[in-house]
């Protein structure tokens, strides 16, 4: 098929990163697929992720591949050292990736909570249960400006989740950065909700988990990140926190159906809390790597 490849200006460019966006076309200006290029930095800017999509209509005409080359180069002519993308397990796109190159590194499992199944009274039970050292705080937004700092720093909580072979490098936060990542979910429109646990002894963040609500208050929500610092661990502070995300969803979206998260495979601590909480499995994901 004869087939015209156009730049797009995307505006999803911002302090920490940048996105590049590409249309595939044929001769009648009819899309055929996408793919946009994310280019990290702020730790990883070894690093590009791609999201490569093409109409299951014009499948197996070069169109992926196209694109693939394109988005491939860019990422080379910006020093990255590998590109990653994701594609759902048994998908074409799964397929797709495995043969032009790219490497397996990570599973994620993907899994729901039906807000309509929620028991409220095991949900109390977690969160009233004593923890001593520890109270829990949450807000909606943007950080409160007292929490900032801590609140940054608590962020390397999540330095050493695992990612098996994906070379993903370590995310560098600073209060601009997660005042930043709050702004981008309050412009599209929607509504974060953090919960975190507090260190009594001292009134830093021992831990932290983040949730997105759509701005209509339907459909799903989305879990972002939970994590607990090192030294905080083995205090049951990841089910808590959690448990206290899931009773507020609850309690103040009437019309919200559920909560989404993904976890990677070999995480079986998250995995076992999300069992616990009643999280049952939707789908899996593969991460594929190409070594430019």
């Amino acid at each position: 098929m004869s087939l015209r490849i156009t730049p797009l200006t995307d505006p999803a460019h911002g302090p920490h990163g940048r996105r590049l966006a590409w249309l595939a076309s044929d001769a009648d200006s009819i899309p055929a697929g996408t793919a946009f290029l994310r280019l990290f930095d702020g730790g990883q800017e070894h690093l590009a992720e791609l999201d490569l999509r093409v109409h299951p209509a014009e499948r197996r005409k070069g169109v992926g591949s196209r694109l693939l080359n394109i988005a491939v180069a860019t990422a080379r002519d910006n020093a990255r050292r590998c590109v990653v993308a994701q594609a759902e397990a048994g998908s074409p796109g799964d397929h797709f990736l495995a043969a032009h190159g790219f490497r397996k590194v990570l599973t994620l499992r993907f899994t729901r909570l039906p807000l309509a199944d929620v028991d409220t009274a095991v949900l109390a039970e977690i969160i009233e249960r004593p923890h001593p050292g520890y109270r829990l705080m949450s807000w909606q937004g943007t950080v409160p400006d007292d929490l900032a700092q801590t609140f940054a720093a608590s962020r390397r909580a999540m330095d050493d989740m695992p990612m098996d072979d994906t070379d993903y490098g370590t995310v560098t936060w600073d209060v601009d950065r997660v005042r930043a990542a709050a702004k981008a979910v309050e412009q599209r429109g929607d509504h974060l909700h953090t919960v975190v646990a507090i260190d009594a002894s001292n009134g830093s963040i021992a831990g932290f988990t983040e949730l997105v609500i759509p701005g209509n208050g339907a459909g799903d929500g989305q879990h972002y990140g939970t994590g607990v610092l090192p030294e905080h661990r083995g205090h049951g502070l990841g089910r808590w926190m959690k448990a206290e995300s899931i009773r507020q969803a609850h309690r103040d979206y009437p019309d919200l159906g559920g909560l989404l998260t993904d976890t990677a495979d070999s995480n079986t601590h998250m995995r076992q809390i999300n069992d616990g909480l009643g999280y049952t499995p939707t789908h899996t994901t593969h991460q594929h790597q190409l070594d430019l």
